[in-house]
């Protein structure tokens, strides 16, 4: 049969099998979108079903347009099966039935800024103040309980602690406001989708039928309500089909729960499990690797994936004793590899770092060297707007007449602009500008200003933020004369521009963060500062589940891989402005014992010694 022809044993198995409720384990590389695309055919062609009729789910509109592009050229029919995220069909549901809720037709979805801009109009009407209650982390709080399908009542009866009674409070004023407004949040749009399908048993049955197969990507990342969701939907057929891998589970913070997959086979028992785990993309010492690091997880199942390719180069691992060496030593290695292949293309490489912050010294060498480079889901270091914000008041220290920087300034508010021009005062009269060091300088600013106080390190994002912001006092150490300090950092903004205008995008390194890679693939990975506190993170560190999903994230890093995989860390680093002795990621003591041994690492009365 020609759909089952280019498929592998396994695949074949998943492809054709329409008896039910099914999984699908698909491991890094597996080819599960060619599984997905191969199934609908299937479906279609071998058991009649109507293109309309399937429903198809992913995480992102990205993701739902690759796919229904390459739906287009499989078909050749007008006809074709919903492709959609879940937000999107929850959208398209509530347009046209939320009426039998009390939503109207022309409802409006608020976006982040939107949420944010009625948080705080909740916390002034309430009189609460932001200091205590942070409109981000209450935005945050009130989302996760809607993933988990908590509503305000029975957040009111769990809430405990000073910050819970205060998310209490807000929780109620907050959806009237919605209500108010014609709104519905993100969130909403799935616990209103829900709460509709439950209480009208015709809309239900509607939708039911008419997604009589439904299949859904990346089912490690779904939330509680998502899960119920997929339920609700799949109640009456059954017919569903679900793409997942434990081991990719990366999301945690965004409220996914890896776990779905299992409670999937406890809810529907009458499921058949199929495993991919035939890889076409990586080497087989790529592979043995991955293995070896996340086979130390004790949270949930793995694969171990195998790969008819070639066994490939040995994974390197290399220390270098600074940050600045460790970039010096991507290039070299980059160099060596296009001296042997030059085939080999500077899009073929990735640079992978767990922190937005590590990009700084790699830009920086990068730019120095003049190699081309490109910043996939971030902005460039000095670009990003916590960095400019602090520049901007360490270049008004050092010229007052610096029109642009006092009118970036006076947009942080009065107050702090004020609590500035006090400090400015004193570092004239004082000429700090001669007898006090540049990081010296730069903290009393920001105590002055209290300018991280616009920050919630328990926010991820406001932490990467933070982060960055620390990563500027490596800078100020490096020089430690403020006027020297700014000009190196106009010089390396200077830098910025020549790069862009004239380096080939499509030829040029991608750095990004781990997270960010999910999904990709290049020939070439580095996975820089695998070092204790980096990678894993500092913060994952009080918990069994956040080491266990900082080892997940790892396993994607290598996973990215197809043909070379380097993992570099430093004897020393200077990191948010500290120099430190750095301890090499666990990660690497848990590669294969001939990695190690091959890489001249071992143990040594229980403590890492490098040779």
């Amino acid at each position: 049969m020609d759909i089952l022809n280019k498929l592998n044993t396994e695949q074949q198995k998943a492809v054709s099998y329409n008896e039910g409720p099914m999984i699908v384990l698909a491991g890094a590389g597996s080819g599960k979108t060619r599984v997905l695309i191969h199934k609908v055919l299937y479906l279609i062609q071998e058991k009649g079903f109507d293109p309309t009729e399937i429903l198809m789910v992913t995480f992102s509109n990205k993701a739902a347009g690759e796919m229904r592009e390459r739906m287009e050229l499989a078909l050749h029919t007008p006809s074709l099966p919903i492709v959609s995220t879940f937000h999107s069909l929850c959208a398209r549901i509530l347009r046209r039935h939320g009426v039998h809720i009390g939503i109207p037709h022309n409802f409006v979805i608020y976006d982040t800024q939107d949420q944010l801009a009625t948080i705080k109009e909740c916390i002034s009407l309430l009189y609460i103040d932001p200091k205590q209650a942070r409109p981000k982390a209450v935005l945050e709080t009130i989302s996760s309980a809607k993933n988990q399908m908590i509503d305000v009542k029975m957040y009111s009866e769990f809430a405990k602690g000073y910050f819970q009674e205060f998310v209490a409070n807000i929780y109620p004023v907050y959806e009237g406001m919605l209500t108010e407004n014609n709104a519905l949040d993100f969130d909403d749009l799935i616990l209103k989708t829900l709460r509709l399908l439950r209480e009208h048993e015709e809309i239900r049955d509607f939708y039911q039928e008419s997604f009589k197969y439904i299949l859904i990507d990346e089912y490690q990342d779904t939330n509680v309500a998502q899960y119920q969701l997929t339920k609700l939907l799949g109640g009456k057929y059954k017919n569903i089909c679900i793409v997942g891998d434990f081991s990719q589970s990366i999301y945690s913070f965004r409220g996914a729960d890896y776990r779905n997959l299992e409670k999937f086979k406890r809810d529907f028992p009458q499921s058949k499990t199929f495993q991919l785990s035939q890889n076409y993309r990586s080497t087989q010492s790529i592979l043995n690797a991955a293995y070896s690091i996340i086979a130390n997880n004790s949270l949930h199942p793995i694969l171990k994936l195998w790969t008819e390719n070639a066994a490939g180069s040995d994974l390197v691992i290399h220390q270098a004793n600074d940050g600045h060496r460790e970039a010096e030593y991507i290039i070299e290695k980059i160099h060596e590899l296009q001296r042997h292949n030059s085939d080999l293309k500077l899009s073929d490489v990735a640079v992978l770092y767990r922190m937005n912050a590590q990009s700084r010294t790699i830009e920086e060498v990068f730019l120095h060297l003049g190699v081309p480079y490109k910043l996939v889901g971030g902005v460039r270091f000095y670009d990003r707007r916590e960095v400019k914000d602090v520049l901007s008041y360490l270049s008004l220290l050092s010229n007052p007449n610096d029109k642009i920087a006092k009118k970036r300034l006076e947009k942080l508010g009065k107050r702090r602009f004020s609590a500035f021009a006090e400090y400015q005062k004193e570092f004239t009269e004082n000429n700090f500008i001669e007898t006090e060091k540049t990081i010296d300088i730069l903290d009393r600013v920001l105590q002055k200003t209290k300018y991280l106080e616009k920050y919630d390190e328990d926010d991820g994002e406001d932490l990467a933020r933070l982060e960055n912001i620390k990563e500027l006092r490596s800078v100020a150490i490096e020089f430690p004369n403020l006027i020297q300090f700014l000009e190196n950092v106009s010089l390396v903004e200077a830098e910025y521009l020549p790069d862009q205008k004239t380096s080939d995008p499509n030829n040029a390194i991608t750095l990004m963060t781990l997270h960010a890679a999910k999904g990709l693939e290049f020939k070439v990975v580095f996975l820089v500062g695998m070092e204790e506190g980096i990678f894993p993170h500092s913060q994952s560190m009080f918990s069994v589940s956040d080491v266990e999903e900082e080892r997940r994230l790892c396993y994607v890093g290598v996973t990215r891989a197809k043909e070379h995989l380097y993992m570099t860390y430093v004897q020393e680093r200077t990191i948010f402005g500290q120099r430190a002795n750095s301890t090499p990621s666990r990660f690497i003591f848990e590669l294969p014992e001939e990695v190690r041994e091959m890489n001249n690492i071992s143990f040594d009365a229980g403590a890492p010694d490098f040779l």
